[in-house]
Parts: structure tokens; C-alpha cells; sequence
């Protein structure tokens, strides 16, 4: 492609240019600026290939000074790197393809300077004179045009499909000579010499004369196709050029550069070459004759500002030289425009854009700040809108994907983050940037770019503006994450004080999912927020907000948690198409990442011993079944309560207003761990408000979960003296709960009322102990043991002054104690004989050692007999007693039965015989027969002596009765 001549001298060439009225141009090099000597553009050097006969001697040139705003002019020296390129100057005719030519570039005049003048009030003027800029046809001379037969048409009339016949050969063999020997050559004269030369080329099979005169001029032929291919390059940027000037307005631009796009960012250093030297003549033609008529348009103003940066950065020196040169023109088309279209009431706000630009072209030289892309960023972003700036991105992004391409490594990266940090919050379309980055993620393997990337993403997701646009595109990613995007989150390089605000962001996505109906799917959302939190924690850069944010990071993954047990992925609802192209696996569940989530946030937050804890009493399978959920959410808030109160007590606080919210399975994780932070010192400082008010509503809840947590926070709260005076309000609402069928609750309110029954009245004193008495003998042995324990603490706490009032109560006591002592269960049988003890005290009664044997009583029948002797010695109305005993004939248990029966037995010896006659006996003898058909042999054969001796007494006359007989009788003898 033949490069454009800029400025030196006019085309003789009639043919190709009648006349114009266009001011000639000015060549500029703004690389060679500061030198003292500027050098001619690349385009006019590699114009001068095809001048070897003659040098262009280069006229004065305005060289670029934008610290003063001005131009200078300097003269301008000969170029010694164009030495080696006319070396074949002095070469014959023959050699001389073009002897002189010259070439009008319809786009700048001598004395334009085409400087960017920074002062406002000159783009005032421009603005206020907008309409002088515009270009009509009449301004323009007519441009002569090829001849109008086709090339193609020529050819198919020359070309021959046989051997040509010697005239035909030998006259175009004359004309290639001709052209050889020739001066100039005007378009039809070369047009002729590929004609003739095709139709040669086609017939050498068939002639050696050919072949002959070919293999002789190969290196001439060659060397002329070479400068024609040249020639059409600069007809070609001409052409660009005069549609520039012929249409002048920016939706022209736009048109060539869509059309120049793909060239600009060709992997082939020729193609790249070519495409920049010809964007460099449009761009310069452009800014001096560009239409400032409203409304103005360019689309796509800020690819080219990227496209242009990036060359400026090619390792190709050429290349970088025609970016430079068209980066200049650029700039100065972006000012015009935004001063032109700028909005009146936001002129403070161009006056300060333009100040800014100032100053940053002032603080490098020219060559400094067109070899430098981000510095070129710096200045164009001040200008540019947020559409414009995500076309920039988005540009540089898309060129990313070639890691061939020579600009990539240098200054891609460079361009994202100085583009990034420098324009803030004035980007529309991230969504679509982060969509690009995310698949380029894949496609870019170096370190260094990948890391610039990820910076990128750093910067956008630590603006406040963009926090939740970045954090909802990277989500809507299958999980788990792949590597790319993995690394990603791991290495997420953000300034300390935005670390926080990014990780609360993040885990307010995945709070919000935990308000949504149980009943429901499970949300996408969350499971994508755990996954994240889960490489944010693995990669460790964020670690002074995971420290800061631990109690809520904490509590929020324990509920995922909750929400997570027993689903799997069928059961979350997961958007259309997001799995596409890989299948999930079935080993992936929403609880996996949980559990892995919850993991890592306490090893990076130093939480060794809890972790132990946790693994060494199966905390992490607790907290993963169904019913033990609680019981894991239970050991793990011990364990903080343990080895690390700042943390525990920092939750206890997090979730004084965080029960009230969510559904019940956010509020029961919730729960489970406040209740036992409520252990802590700490607890005490709670307003009762939060603390006693809120386990008196649990303690009303329909949930008996929920009684059972209130339960086990008034316990632990009781253990503070200072709030049971507050918690014995509750006592009647406690005291209906022992009768509740859930053993938990039943023990727990026993254990409450242990603590307090030391502050009873004396009514509810005697309540609980008649409500305590139903629950000897409970079939559950704990509530059959704690019920006799919280019984004889109540015997303990009754004042000396009512004493009598609960004498039969104790007296009523003590057989089923006595009977109990004898039970399977040995805690059951201990608690009843410390209990047993108890009464005996209240009623100043010493007790029998024989009580206290821990042998059964059929064995030691003697021992029994002794203990037997003593009630009856100690208690009135023995056949009441008797009756309470065989109560407990019926028992489940065989020991209390067999016991039972026994105790009656011998206690029937200390019954008054005359009461027991009265009574009868046939209620007695009843329950002992029946006793006869147990299957336990034991006791059938204690049932049978026990029933002989009730006849035994039944038959035997009263000792007192017989006296008076031998009385009477003797009476009646004496007479």
C-alpha cells in the first residue's frame, strides 16, 4: 500500500489531479518534538521510496509545544534514516520508476498548526464560528478519475489462452521496455505495463523468448510491482481523505473507522502498519475540516481512543510513530467536540476538564506522552462520557483475547487500571465489562495480564457504585467456581478501607436469601454468595474484614446451614441455562459449601481450638443432620464461650436484633446459639427487655423447640443473681411445664425451679411439691429422679413456721421413697434414699441403718423386718399405709413390685387387728392373688407368703379380746 506524501510540493500528474483549491499540507511529527530538528513522518518516508532520482528538499515545519499551548516554528533537517532508502537515487533511467512526483493531500494548509490550543476561550471562538468550519462541494476541485474501462475487462481482452504470435509479443515486449526507459508514467501507462506483462506471463509455456526476456528483467519487474502496490496504498488513504473532506461530518468518520477497525488491531505488522498511516492522514485531515454542526455523533469515540492508545505502546516503531501522530489529531477532535456539544450549565465543568488536561500534558514532552498509552488514558478520560469509557474497556478488553497481538503484554493492562482509577464512578455498562473480563479469564494464561485483569475488577468492585452490579455479575456463574474465576476471588487486591465494605456487600446477598419462605426453592443467590465467601476466606486477602466481620459472617453461614440440610441442587432454583454445557454432579449440595465456608472462616480467623473442638466431638455432622443441628450450633457457641470471648460476646450483641428477623429456621439458629452465649458474664448487661422478655414469649411459642431454648436461657440466666428477681415472674408459667410430655422441657424447668426454689412462697412452694409427687415413679428416670431432688430441696426451703403444712405431704412421702430405693435404677434408688433422709429430718425421725442398704430386700429379709418395725412404730394409721403400699403392687418395674409386697407382709404384724378387722381383709387378699399369676416367679412366691400371713392375722384373735372372755367366763363360774 503506498503511503500518503504529507505536504511536500504539488502532483504534477495530470491525470490523477487537475487542480484543487485545498490548501496543501503541513507535515508535523510531534515524535521528534524537543530535538530541535523534526523528522518527516513515516508516511513521507516511506513516500520517498519511490522518488530515487530526486529528494524532496522539506520545507519549514511547525513543531508542538502543549505546555505553552502554542506552536513553534523550526526548520526542519534532512533525515538520515532516508538515506538508506535513496540509495538507488543515482541509478539509470531504466531504474528511475518516478523521477518526480508529487502529491497533494487535500486536508491542511501551510499555516495550520493544528495545535491544541487549551484555552477556553479559543474553542469559544470556534464554537461561536462553527459554521465557517463547514465544507460544501463547491470548496473542493474535481478529482480526475482512472480511465473508465475496467481492469478486469482489459485483462480478459489481452490474456490469450494459446501461444501469441510473434508481432503480438514482440510489441508487448516493447512496451514493458518503454516502461523501463521511462520517466513518468501517468495511470494508463501503468495500467498498460500489467497488461502486457499478464498477458506475457500467461504464454510462457508456449514462447522461450518470453521465458528469456522474463528470467533477464525479473529483478526491474519485481521492483516496479513493489512501488505500484505502494501507489495504491496512497490512492487508497487518499480516497479516505477526500471522502473526509467531501463529508465532513463525524458519522463519516465513524463509517471509515468501522470499516478500519479490524486492520487497526491486525496480529501482522504490515497490515497494522498500513491501517495506522492511514488512520493518522484521516484523523489529520479530520481536525481541520471536521463539520461542528449540532447534533454531532460519533459512536464509537472510544474504541478509537483505545485502538490509537494501544499502538502508541507497539513494539513496531513505525507503528507507534503513526499512532502517536494520529493520537494527536484525536485529541484535538475530542476537544472541539466536547466543547461544541458540552452542556451549558456543566461549563465549570469543562473549564476544570480542560485545566486537568493541561496539567497533564504539561507534566511530559511530547515523545513522553505519545509513547506512554496510559498516559494517553489520563488525558482522554477527563473528556470522555461513561458510554465512551466502557467502549474504551471494552476495546482493550476484546484485544486481550489475542495474546499474539504485540500490544497486549505492553499496555493493555496499563490502560484498564490507569483508565479505572482515574474515572470513578462515570461507567454505565460494567455488567457488560465484567461479562468480557470473566470470559477472558479463561483464554489469558500470563500471570502479569491475568493479574491485571483481576485489578481491574478489584478497582470496579471497590466502588461503592459498582459494588453490587460487580458482586450479581460474578454470581451468576455455575458453582463451584471454576479456576479461573476462583483465582479471582482469591486474589482480589482491594485498599483496606473498601475491604470491608465489599465483604459486607457479599454477605448481605446471601442474608437477604434467608427471608425467603422455607417452603420455597432454595435461591441461586445463596449458594453462589457461600461458594464466593468460601475462596474470599481461602484466599486470605481480605482477612482484616473477615476478622472485623466475623460474628455476622459467622451466624449467616450457620443458618445457610440450617436452610441447606437434606437438599441438593434440584432443589435451588437455578437460572435457565446456566448449565448448559456441564452437568451438575450429585456429590454438589448447597450444604457442601456451607459446611466448607463455615470451615475456613474459623481456621483464617485463628479459631484452631474451636475447629478441634468441633471435629473431635463430630460438631461438623451435628450441625449437618436434622436433629442435631442445634446440638452442633449448641457445641460450637461453647466452644467460642470457651477459647475466645471477644468473639462470643461480640455475637451475643450481633444477635440481640437479629432474632426478630427471617423465618424460623433463621431465627432457631439464631436462638440455639444466643441462649448459650447467655452463660457469658456478659449476659448481665443485657436489658431485660432483650434477655427475660423475649424467653417468656419463647417460653408461650408453639414450637416446643423454642420452650426448650427459653428453658435453657433462664437456667443459664439464673446462675446471675441479679436477674432472678426478674425471672420469678415466670415461676407459674414454669410450674404448668412440668406437666408437659417432652422430657426436655420437664427437665429443664426442674432445673430452673431448683435454682429459685429457695425464693418461693410458701402456696407455690406447696404447688410444685404436689405436681413434684405425681412424677415419682415417671417412667422417664430422669424426671423420676430430678422430680424426688427438687422435692427434697423443697422440703428444705419451707420455714420453720410452716412446717405443719406440709407435714402430710412428707408423711405421704415416705413409702414411695422407701419403695424407690429399691429401684433397677441405682441414681433413682440413691436420690430416693438422700431424699428419704430428708423427710426423716423434717419429721426429727433417726433412720434405721438397715435403709440405707443398697442390697436388695428379699435378700436381706431380716434388715427388712427392722425397717419394717420402725414405720410401724413411727406411723399412724397402718392400714392407710398398707393400702399406699399395694399401690405400688401394680408397678411396672418389677423390683418397686416385688418390694412392695414384702414391706406388706411384715408390715401387717404392727397393724391394729381390731382396725384391720373392721376394715377386712378381702381387699388385700384380692391384689396378693393376683399377684400369684405374675410371670415372675420371685414375686409369685413373696405374693403367696404375704397372703398367708394376712390370714394368718385375719384368723388369730385379738390378745385383748381373749381377756375379757377368760373374764366373763370366770365370772360365770364364780356364780
Amino acid at each position: 500500500m503506498p503511503l500518503p506524501h504529507r505536504g511536500r510540493g504539488s502532483r504534477l500528474a495530470g491525470s490523477r489531479v487537475a487542480s484543487t483549491s485545498l490548501p496543501r499540507a503541513t507535515a508535523y511529527s510531534p515524535r521528534r518534538a524537543g530535538r530541535g530538528t523534526p523528522l518527516p513522518s513515516h508516511a513521507q518516508r516511506l513516500t520517498r521510496r519511490r522518488h530515487f532520482s530526486e529528494q524532496v528538499p522539506p520545507g519549514p515545519e511547525p513543531q508542538a509545544d502543549f505546555r505553552s499551548g502554542k506552536w513553534r516554528q523550526e526548520r526542519a533537517g534532512g533525515d538520515a534514516r532516508d538515506s538508506r532508502r535513496s540509495a538507488r537515487a543515482g541509478m539509470g533511467s531504466r531504474h528511475r520508476i518516478c523521477s518526480q512526483e508529487e502529491i497533494v493531500i487535500p486536508c491542511a494548509s501551510d499555516n495550520d498548526s493544528g495545535s491544541v490550543d487549551l484555552q477556553l476561550s479559543n474553542l469559544e471562538d470556534v464554537k461561536n464560528d462553527a459554521s465557517s468550519l463547514e465544507l460544501t462541494d463547491s470548496d473542493i476541485s474535481d478529482i480526475a478519475g482512472l480511465p473508465q474501462e475496467s481492469l478486469t475487462d482489459s485483462f480478459r481482452h489481452l490474456t490469450q489462452q494459446g501461444p501469441l504470435s510473434e508481432p503480438i509479443v514482440e510489441r508487448l515486449i516493447q512496451s514493458i521496455q518503454e516502461f523501463f526507459n521511462g520517466d513518468l508514467q501517468s495511470e494508463l501507462e501503468k495500467l498498460t505495463f500489467l497488461r502486457s506483462l499478464c498477458s506475457l506471463s500467461r504464454a510462457l509455456p508456449y514462447d522461450e523468448t518470453i521465458g528469456a526476456f522474463i528470467h533477464s528483467h525479473i529483478e526491474d519487474i519485481v521492483h516496479i510491482l513493489n512501488s505500484l502496490y505502494r501507489q495504491t496504498l496512497q490512492a487508497f488513504s487518499e480516497m479516505l481523505q477526500s471522502l473526509v473532506v467531501k463529508d465532513p461530518h463525524l458519522e463519516n468518520l465513524d463509517t471509515i473507522f468501522k470499516q478500519m477497525d479490524p486492520w487497526l488491531q491486525s496480529t501482522k505488522d504490515h497490515e497494522r502498519e498500513r491501517a495506522a498511516v492511514s488512520m493518522a492522514e484521516v484523523l489529520k485531515c479530520s481536525s481541520r475540516h471536521l463539520s461542528l454542526k449540532l447534533p454531532l455523533q460519533f459512536q464509537r469515540l472510544g474504541r478509537l481512543v483505545a485502538l490509537m492508545a494501544l499502538l502508541c505502546g507497539d513494539p513496531v516503531k513505525e507503528v507507534a510513530e503513526e499512532a502517536a501522530e494520529g493520537t494527536h489529531y484525536l485529541l484535538h477532535i475530542t476537544l472541539r467536540l466536547k466543547y461544541v456539544t458540552h452542556d451549558k450549565k456543566n461549563h465549570p465543568s469543562l473549564r476544570r476538564a480542560m485545566k486537568k488536561c493541561q496539567e497533564l500534558l504539561e507534566l511530559y514532552s511530547i515523545k513522553q506522552f505519545y509513547s506512554c498509552p496510559f498516559r494517553i488514558a489520563q488525558v482522554f478520560e477527563v473528556f470522555l462520557n461513561s458510554n465512551e469509557l466502557c467502549q474504551f474497556v471494552m476495546t482493550i478488553l476484546d484485544g486481550l483475547k489475542n495474546l499474539k497481538h504485540p500490544c497486549t503484554q505492553k499496555s493493555a493492562g496499563e490502560l484498564l487500571i490507569t483508565l479505572v482509577e482515574n474515572a470513578e464512578s462515570r461507567f454505565e455498562k460494567v455488567p457488560e465489562i465484567m461479562g468480557v473480563i470473566c470470559a477472558q479469564l479463561s483464554i489469558i494464561s500470563q500471570p502479569r495480564v491475568r493479574q491485571q485483569i483481576i485489578n481491574t475488577v478489584s478497582l470496579f468492585i471497590s466502588r461503592p457504585k459498582y459494588t453490587d452490579i460487580v458482586i450479581s455479575h460474578l454470581l451468576c456463574h455455575p458453582v463451584p467456581y471454576d479456576r479461573h474465576l476462583a483465582e479471582l476471588w482469591r486474589t482480589l487486591d482491594v485498599k483496606l478501607p473498601s475491604t470491608t465494605w465489599i465483604l459486607w456487600r457479599l454477605l448481605r446477598k446471601l442474608q437477604k436469601c434467608h427471608n425467603a419462605p422455607t417452603h420455597e426453592k432454595m435461591a441461586y443467590m445463596a449458594v453462589a454468595a457461600t461458594d464466593a465467601l468460601y475462596e474470599v476466606f481461602v484466599g486470605n486477602r481480605l482477612r482484616a474484614a473477615t476478622f472485623r466481620l466475623f460474628p455476622q459472617l459467622l451466624m449467616t453461614l450457620l443458618i445457610q446451614i440450617h436452610h441447606s440440610i437434606g437438599l441438593t441442587m434440584s432443589d435451588v432454583t437455578i437460572p435457565s441455562g446456566l448449565y448448559t454445557e456441564q452437568e451438575m454432579s450429585s456429590q454438589v449440595t448447597p450444604l457442601c459449601f456451607a459446611i466448607q465456608a463455615t470451615k475456613t472462616l474459623l481456621l483464617r480467623t485463628l479459631c484452631w481450638q474451636e475447629f478441634n473442638i468441633m471435629e473431635k466431638n463430630k460438631g461438623w455432622t451435628l450441625l449437618e443432620g436434622k436433629d442435631g443441628h442445634l446440638q452442633g450450633i449448641s457445641l460450637l457457641a461453647n466452644a467460642l464461650l470457651e477459647r475466645n470471648h471477644l468473639f462470643a460476646n461480640k455475637i451475643m450483641y450481633l444477635l440481640v436484633p437479629l432474632l426478630n428477623r427471617g423465618n424460623d429456621k433463621h431465627k432457631l439458629t439464631s436462638a440455639g446459639f444466643f441462649v448459650e452465649l447467655l452463660q457469658s458474664p456478659m449476659a448481665r448487661r443485657l436489658p431485660s427487655i432483650y434477655s427475660i422478655a423475649r424467653l417468656k414469649d419463647w417460653l408461650h411459642h408453639g414450637n416446643n423447640v423454642f420452650k426448650t431454648l427459653a428453658l435453657k436461657g433462664l437456667h443459664y440466666l439464673t446462675r446471675h443473681q441479679e436477674m432472678r428477681e426478674g425471672i420469678k415472674s415466670l415461676l407459674p408459667c414454669i410450674l404448668d411445664l412440668l406437666c408437659e410430655t417432652d422430657e426436655k422441657i420437664v427437665l429443664l424447668a426442674i432445673q430452673i425451679l431448683l435454682q429459685l426454689v429457695e425464693t418461693m412462697d410458701f402456696t407455690t412452694l406447696t404447688a410444685m411439691m404436689k405436681t413434684l409427687f405425681s412424677l415419682f415413679g415417671d417412667v422417664r428416670p430422669d424426671v423420676h429422679r430430678f422430680s424426688m431432688t427438687l422435692f427434697g430441696a423443697s422440703i428444705k426451703s419451707v420455714k420453720y413456721t410452716d412446717k405443719k403444712g406440709i407435714e402430710n405431704q412428707v408423711l405421704d412421702s415416705l413409702v414411695p421413697l422407701l419403695l424407690y430405693s429399691q429401684d433397677e435404677n441405682d441414681a433413682v434408688a440413691e436420690e430416693s434414699r438422700q431424699v428419704l433422709t430428708i423427710c426423716a429430718q423434717f419429721l426429727k425421725w433417726k433412720l434405721p441403718q438397715e435403709v440405707y442398704c443398697k442390697d436388695p430386700w428379699y435378700i436381706r429379709c431380716g434388715k427388712v423386718g427392722k425397717v419394717c418395725k420402725f414405720f410401724g412404730k413411727k406411723c399412724k394409721g397402718k392400714v392407710n399405709l398398707v393400702a399406699q403400699t399395694l399401690m405400688f403392687s401394680k408397678n411396672a418395674k418389677i423390683p418397686i413390685r416385688r418390694a412392695a409386697v414384702l414391706f406388706v407382709g411384715l408390715l401387717l404384724k404392727y397393724v391394729d387387728h381390731s382396725e384391720l378387722r373392721m376394715k377386712g381383709t378381702d381387699w388385700i387378699e384380692k391384689d396378693l392373688r393376683d399377684l400369684l399369676c405374675d410371670p415372675e416367679p420371685s414375686l409369685r412366691i413373696i405374693a403367696s407368703q404375704a397372703l398367708f400371713q394376712v390370714r394368718e392375722v385375719g384368723t388369730e384373735q385379738d390378745p385383748r379380746q381373749t381377756v375379757c372372755g377368760l373374764r366373763k367366763l370366770m365370772g360365770c363360774l364364780s356364780t
